[in-house]
């Protein structure tokens, strides 16, 4: 049997449907000064407007009182056993929570959707990711993965959101969508949120598991302490180490200049550029007195622009092994 405080919040809800939580929660019932917050609407406001049947009933909520809300308006059901209080409209943090709170305790966000969340690709899919640790039934719009490898360093929660560490995020990614782990593991790098060490550990104690070969093979860059500074460098290397062509010593100093790529037998160099450096007329003016002075000692440099590298890599390389190959005949 529900209490009046419960009867009035569902009420309130009921006619502030298409309300955020925190709008619903300054302008339901609850304005009343001398009446502390109700738990629902406290709860819902920390998990992005959902909640599920369990943590009702753990709020005293009876099966029976939570079906007639949600059939009177005051709860909309997202998932089975998931519900958005007094509103319909979801951010995309509450669909991820929905989809996890829809699977039961111990269930993580993961995959492609806990890459999301953890800012390693801006690419939010409408099936959402999650891992259980036992297996579950068929969710709509929720793909559950079932496994029974995960520690508790591979779980933790962000935004309020029980997901995959960004380790076991970046192994789970490596599994279904490769083509993109490179550009995840530069976004994680950018956004602090990938660690060597972690990930070699993760990969120590995971033979077996789908996307191990894959990220023990991208994360190799990050290994070269010199290629660590720049996305670009990182792409540059890639593009270079996968058209098969020789390994350049990287960001090392000859006549008195760094370069960026430097091949020692062909005494040829790549300088990256961005729009962000070389700028301004002194920068201008060292730049061409760089290149003359390498020419000068035998040294041949090309310029090569991350907006290059990022619409025509294929071009790029074809052209770089064009021009290595000039300085072997020339040599």
């Amino acid at each position: 049997m529900s209490n009046p405080a419960t009867s009035a919040f569902f009420a309130a809800a009921r006619t502030h449907q298409g309300e955020t939580p925190a709008e619903f929660a300054l302008s339901s019932g609850m304005r009343d000064q001398t009446r502390t917050r109700h738990p629902v609407a406290e709860l819902a406001r920390r998990q992005h407007g959902v909640i599920s049947a369990w943590q009702l009933e753990e709020l005293g909520y009876s099966k029976a009182k939570i079906y007639r809300e949600a059939i009177a308006g005051g709860l909309h059901q997202v998932h089975w056993g998931v519900y958005a209080v007094g509103h319909t409209a979801l951010s995309r943090e509450a669909r991820c929570l929905a989809a996890v709170l829809s699977c039961g305790s111990g269930a993580l966000l993961s995959h492609r959707s806990a890459a999301w969340l953890w800012g390693m690709t801006d690419r939010l899919f409408s099936v959402v990711d999650v891992t259980a640790t036992a297996p579950r039934r068929v969710r709509d719009s929720i793909r559950v993965h079932s496994t029974r490898t995960l520690t508790p360093g591979d779980m933790t929660t962000s935004s309020g959101i029980p997901v995959t560490a960004p380790p076991r995020t970046l192994l789970d990614f490596a599994a279904v969508d490769p083509y993109y782990l490179p550009a995840a593991l530069d976004r994680a790098a950018r956004h602090g949120v990938f660690d060597l060490i972690a990930v070699d550990a993760l990969l120590a104690r995971s033979h077996g598991l789908r996307g191990v070969a894959r990220l023990r093979e991208a994360i190799d860059i990050f290994r070269d302490p010199a290629f660590t500074r720049s996305g670009l460098e990182r792409r540059f290397l890639r593009l270079v180490r996968d058209a098969g062509l020789p390994r350049p010593s990287t960001n090392v100093f000859i006549e008195g200049y760094e370069l960026d790529a430097y091949w020692e037998t062909e005494r040829f160099a790549v300088e990256l550029d961005t729009y962000d450096y070389h700028g301004g007329h002194v920068a201008f003016e060292e730049d061409r007195l760089r290149q003359e002075n390498l020419k000068l000692a035998g040294i041949e440099m090309t310029r090569i622009t991350g907006t290059r590298i990022k619409r025509e890599p294929r071009a790029v390389m074809e052209r770089l092994r064009k021009l290595l190959a000039q300085r072997r005949v020339r040599a």
